[in-house]
């Protein structure tokens, strides 16, 4: 075991690595300049204006050739310095993206770990049961092609403006101000349901499609007809049909879980909701490379903890891992 997740270690080192040079290659490869852009937000003499592009590009370090802000790039990464925002100027690029995290954790965990865990139990149910599966199929069908986006904007449509129950922008009343109280957490809740049901409903389609038709396939396979032939009871049967079919289930909630963050953009933009996603948006709209940067950045490590994770789990989910494990090491 040390063997392998040694090598696992190993691997995801290499594509941090490889992930961030990306990621900071990427911003310098876009048209335009950061901070002219910023200058152009304000009304200052052409001399003025100059002698501010020398100070912001001086204070960016962009005043150097590119070899040597990626060597300063990865020396600021190290000691856990992102940067200073151009959009958002003078703030640091972390204290930004650590207010948005708290905002996409709250929606987006929620929304995906509730619909993984319907979906799948819906899907293993409908597998077997004719008239929820006559029902579950195409609706099912149907929440997985909508786009996050447009179910967003019906919802908002619907149950904001017609029926006037729900918020449809912010994360809470512009009436108030972040603080431990009813009132607040009330507000946080109502703003929030619209957004999470957008992205539950449309995950929950697509999770319990596939836990049906993996279901289906297992229960045809030649071990449960030769289970069923020992006359093995139907009940267990499906428990392990279950089991195994949840395993490619754990993998898509591990891919879902990394990209937590970029996958809620579509959403958070029809919500205005200040989440991440939003801010990547914003980042990219003012050509602010160190937001952008630090945003992917974060996605990124999203991505590689996930997969980290989902190995660890198929260690203790699937004993056909652990065998190899064993026969490797002998």
């Amino acid at each position: 075991m040390r063997r392998y997740f040694g090598r696992k270690l190993l691997i995801y080192v290499l594509t941090f690595f490889l992930a961030v040079t990306i990621d900071w290659l990427i911003p310098r490869f876009m048209p335009g300049d950061p901070v002219q852009t910023m200058l152009s937000r304000a009304a200052l003499h052409a001399e003025a204006r100059e002698v501010m592009y020398g100070y912001y590009v001086r204070a960016f370090g962009l005043d150097v050739p590119l070899w040597q802000q990626y060597l300063n790039f990865w020396n600021a990464l190290f000691h856990g310095d992102l940067g200073t925002s151009v959009y958002l100027f003078p703030q640091p690029v972390v204290k930004v993206i650590m207010r948005a995290v708290p905002y996409d954790i709250l929606l987006l965990l929620p929304a995906i770990l509730l619909s993984w865990f319907a979906g799948n139990h819906f899907g293993a149910i409908a597998a077997r049961t004719r008239w929820l599966d006559n029902t579950l199929l195409p609706v099912g069908y149907i929440l997985t092609a909508t786009p996050y986006m447009w179910l967003g904007i019906l919802l908002a449509w619907v149950f904001g403006i017609v029926l006037g129950i729900f918020p449809i922008a912010g994360a809470y009343s512009f009436e108030l101000r972040p603080h431990l109280s009813g009132a607040f957490l009330a507000s946080l809740l109502k703003h929030w349901f619209l957004p999470f049901a957008s992205i539950f409903l449309v995950k929950f389609g697509g999770w319990a499609i596939g836990m049906r038709n993996m279901i289906i396939y297992e229960l045809e396979s030649d071990y449960a007809h030769y289970l069923e032939a020992l006359g093995t009871p139907r009940k267990l049967i499906r428990k392990y049909a279950f089991r195994n079919a949840i395993l490619p289930q754990i993998t898509g909630l591990a891919l879902d879980l990394g990209v937590i963050v970029a996958g809620a953009l579509v959403t958070e933009v029809v919500f205005s909701y200040p989440g991440i996603g939003y801010l990547i948006l914003q980042a990219i709209q003012n050509q602010d490379y160190f937001l952008i940067q630090g945003c992917f950045l974060f996605i990124i490590i999203g991505v590689l903890l996930a997969n980290f994770a989902i190995d660890i789990a198929y260690v203790i989910v699937d004993p056909r891992t652990r065998l190899g494990m064993t026969g490797e090491g002998a």
